[in-house]
């Protein structure tokens, strides 16, 4: 195998040298193992349906990974990522949003495409009193936070090793919800949100149906806490728009590598990536979204596995 024609090769060989660890992973953990259907409801009403990866019941996850597919897509359109992560040894949750079937709509609308800005919200949707659990805001995302804060009390996942992955359209979707977990105050009894350790964006797009990256790009929570790791192919302009205000805000950690360029390092030292928490990577494909996230050519899970390494090493905040 030429590893000079691989792209992004360099830069995960780079990651992998900061954290000690092989370039693919770890070995498999298990084949074709069925995921289990969940049904799940938010604070209006809707019947969502996920499917959970889990790893095998001896084995302690990694971390637990949100995975939510783009418009239109569904849980099956990101299976490939999700198996793959699961074979890594990361429990896995994909939900079906509201009106992609087999999830519902509450009465709202049917069909993706008739989504408007105020549902898209909702999906993101975590907020409303004091504790969290009681929110009065749930949308799918945060739905899915609380089964596997459930799962959390019972020993079987950890909700301190929460890492979430967006394609598309969800990217931002999952950057508003990121940054609303952040903001849960603690209470008594401990922590309430800081849960997720890391971010992955996969062609995220910048605006669309109303609903922007521009707000969760306001909060501190993405200036410059929350690792991020924005995959695109070679049309994703949005992404390459996102890492660039993205490096603007953490000038001396971020990482990365464009097609047919050298790497870079927003560090003195090109080899030090201890303070990098911000990474780009593009693909040399016109694939995008969901179909980049689950092609097994180009093959993202490979990128995706050493950072979310990377950023779980990384001490909590």
């Amino acid at each position: 195998m030429d590893l000079a024609v691989r792209p992004g090769y360099l830069a995960l060989l780079l990651l992998c040298a900061a954290l000690g660890t092989h370039p693919f992973g770890s070995a498999a953990l298990l084949a074709d193992s069925p995921a289990e259907e969940l049904t799940l409801e938010t604070s209006d009403s809707i019947a969502i349906k996920a499917w959970y990866y889990p790893v095998p019941a001896e084995t302690k996850p990694a971390a637990t990974v949100i995975l939510v597919h783009d418009l239109e897509g569904s849980h099956k359109t990101v299976d490939g990522l999700a198996r793959s992560l699961q074979q890594a040894g990361y429990a896995v949750v994909a939900p079906d949003l509201r009106a992609h079937k087999p999830s519902g709509s509450g009465g709202g609308p049917s069909e993706p495409r008739l989504l408007k800005k105020q549902d898209l919200e909702m999906i993101a949707a975590a907020a409303g009193g004091s504790l969290r659990n009681q929110s009065a805001l749930r949308g799918e995302i945060e739905a899915v936070r609380n089964w596997i804060k459930s799962k959390s009390e019972s020993g079987v996942l950890d909700i301190d090793k929460l890492c979430i992955i967006g394609c598309g359209l969800s990217g931002t979707l999952a950057s508003m919800w990121t940054v609303a977990d952040w903001n849960w105050p603690p209470v008594a009894t401990g922590p309430q949100g800081r849960q997720v350790r890391a971010l992955v964006l996969i062609s995220p797009v910048w605006a669309m149906k109303g609903v922007s990256m521009s707000l969760p790009l306001s909060s501190d929570v993405l200036k410059h806490h929350v690792p991020i790791l924005v995959l695109a192919g070679t049309a994703d302009r949005d992404a390459g728009r996102l890492f660039d205000q993205l490096k603007r805000m953490r000038p001396r950690g971020w990482f990365e590598q464009r097609r047919e360029l050298p790497y870079e390092v927003g560090a003195a030292d090109k080899k030090d990536l201890s303070n990098a928490t911000v990474f780009f990577i593009q693909r040399d494909t016109i694939l995008s979204g969901d179909k980049l996230a689950n092609d097994p050519e180009v093959n993202v899970a490979e990128q995706i596995k050493t950072f979310l390494s990377l950023a779980l090493a990384r001490p909590r905040e």
